[in-house]
């Protein structure tokens, strides 16, 4: 084979395995090429001395041959691979800092520090893989605990929990409070229905 003939041969050779969908053999590369089968070996031979400086790779893989990125490059790879940023709205990230913060947390929790019903942020957090139900509150009517997911650390880049930024001293305090607020409350619940069981007996009496 001419040198010539033989260049195009290995650039063909570059072509259809970048083109492939799949790892391709050296059948499937003489059949495609149309060059004896004894030829191929020195074909890739050939294509894998043309990669040496280029970012692709030959790789055997499957039984075949398909084109991989060096592992020098694999940091940006990832990158490229990375989700994009879930979008979410201000009431939603509102939601997703008490959960990350508090957790695990229920949704009459995260509305007594909001204020407002939290239901459609948390369905929209649930939907979205970046929050789980994580158990039950042994409380009456025993809600659901809310808590972060895998997905929520590789969304904003961490790798635990540990990682979440210190909140400032005024927002730590709120927070405090609001938690000291809710236990408050709890205890004034129990109270209340151990008054109405107290009723409840006299009237029996």
């Amino acid at each position: 084979m001419s040198d010539d003939r033989q260049n195009d041969k290995v650039k063909a050779l570059y072509a259809v395995i970048f083109a492939a969908d799949e790892p391709c053999d050296e059948v499937r590369i003489s059949q495609v090429l149309e060059v004896p089968l004894e030829e191929v070996e020195g074909l890739l031979a050939d294509l894998n001395e043309l990669l040496e400086e280029e970012p692709l790779q030959l790789v055997r893989l499957a039984g075949g041959y398909h084109l991989a990125t060096r592992p020098r490059y694999a940091e940006y790879i990832q990158r490229l691979r990375e989700p994009e940023p879930e979008r979410l709205s201000r009431q939603a990230m509102e939601v997703l800092a008490i959960i990350a913060y508090r957790q695990p947390i229920t949704r009459p929790e995260i509305d007594d520090i909001r204020g407002v019903d939290s239901s459609s942020a948390v369905n929209s957090l649930l939907a979205k893989g970046l929050i789980t139900i994580s158990g039950r509150r042994d409380a009456p009517g025993r809600p659901f605990l809310f808590s972060t997911t895998p997905h929520f650390l590789s969304t904003f880049g961490l790798s635990e929990l540990d990682q979440l930024p210190q909140l400032p001293e005024p927002d730590a305090d709120l927070l405090e409070r609001l938690a000291e607020r809710m236990a408050r409350a709890a205890e004034d619940e129990q109270d209340e229905e151990a008054g109405e069981d107290d009723a409840e007996e006299q009237d029996e009496q």
